[in-house]
């Protein structure tokens, strides 16, 4: 049974659900987009994790969210016009900054790591795509 939380751990574990919920939709929209299979299926597979932090965040939040849609708009239309070149950078560091935001909870949350450690393995393997 996960512990009750303040208005403040709440608000946080909700921001954070809400950036997994969109990073979910927006790699599947990508995944449908770009031309490499290596990429589209390493999008999926990124999806696949981002849905299980989601969830992961969901057992504290007990709140089904859906994805807002900015994200899996905007991404596979600066694929489309740039190229995975000036793209993929992007994604990555996206990728990173989530892992630092997520640093802040690790005294509430412990096990917050393990998705804090995914997000930084996510962002190599996005830059990864480039070689």
């Amino acid at each position: 049974m996960y512990k009750t939380l303040t208005g403040k751990q709440m608000e946080e574990c909700l921001t954070a659900q809400q950036g997994e919920i969109d990073a979910v939709y927006m790699y599947e929209k990508l995944a449908k987009k770009v031309k490499e299979e290596a990429d589209r299926n390493a999008f999926i597979r990124l999806a696949g994790d981002e849905a299980r932090h989601a969830e992961g965040f969901r057992k504290y939040t007990n709140k089904d969210l859906k994805p807002k849609k900015t994200k899996g708009i905007v991404v596979p239309l600066m694929y489309r016009l740039l190229g995975k070149k000036k793209v993929y950078p992007i994604i990555a560091k996206a990728e990173y900054d989530a892992a630092e935001k997520y640093k802040h909870l690790l005294a509430d949350f412990p096990e917050v790591e393990t998705v804090m450690n995914d997000e930084v393995h996510h962002g190599d393997a996005v830059k990864g795509l480039l070689k």
